[in-house]
């Protein structure tokens, strides 16, 4: 299933919209703020993003870069009443990949939303993200607070396996066949216990990076 963010602070045109493409079989989320959404980011990363200009706590062009800055792939449409060309130009300039004006036909939207899947797919599963750590497993890339952390491959490979499980206790039993185990790589407990202390520091003492004592670990949203 196809998810898609809005952020809208319409509620008449969020509604209409919402209700036409979960016919469609979509599912659709409606954020009012932009502080809203982006920590709905942070949580999870959709399918797709469409998103208004005019914002009560501020401008969606603002909201496009730090989307695209964080999420390269991720397809986002502007649904806007702003329709001078200088508007659309800056939208296309802040990392949208398409820009519908307002009034507008919702078949023509969905039409524009199935386009542009059919060029992407689904780009947000090459996503994980919790509390503003994120990982690109396309290209092996980690984040934390805007910054690529550079890691080792035990550390990535510790990381992945967390954020693979995020919300679920991991024993340190399951990390060691996962990531050491399975390469070959047979070492003590010890090991775990001193790159998690090197992951952490690299990625600031994230609080959503957890130690369940006796079992294992665990990562969670907390914001």
């Amino acid at each position: 299933m196809v998810e898609l963010y809005y952020i809208e602070d319409d509620p008449n045109i969020a509604s209409v919209v919402k209700e036409y493409l979960e016919g469609k079989g979509f599912r659709v989320t409606i954020y009012v703020t932009l502080k809203r959404a982006k920590e709905a980011f942070k949580e999870h990363v959709p399918t797709f993003v469409l998103l208004d200009w005019n914002m009560p706590d501020g401008h969606g062009d603002s909201l496009c870069q730090w989307i695209r800055s964080n999420w390269k792939e991720l397809p986002i449409i502007f649904l806007t009443v702003r329709g001078d060309c200088a508007d659309i130009v800056a939208g296309f300039q802040s990392g949208a990949d398409d820009y519908v004006v307002k009034p507008f036909e919702l078949a023509v939207l969905h039409s524009r939303i199935l386009a542009l899947l059919r060029r992407v797919g689904n780009a947000a599963e090459q996503y994980l993200s919790c509390d503003g750590i994120i990982i690109d497993q396309n290209r092996r890339m980690v984040s934390c607070r805007s910054k690529e952390i550079p890691l080792s491959d035990m550390e990535y490979q510790l990381l992945l396996c967390l954020m693979k499980n995020k919300g679920k206790t991991v024993t340190r039993e399951i990390i060691l066949e996962q990531v050491w185990d399975v390469n070959g790589n047979y070492v003590n407990d010890n090991t775990l216990t001193v790159t998690m202390k090197r992951l952490r520091d690299k990625l600031y003492q994230p609080k959503c990076l957890r130690t369940v004592r006796s079992v294992g670990y665990r990562m969670e949203d907390t914001i």
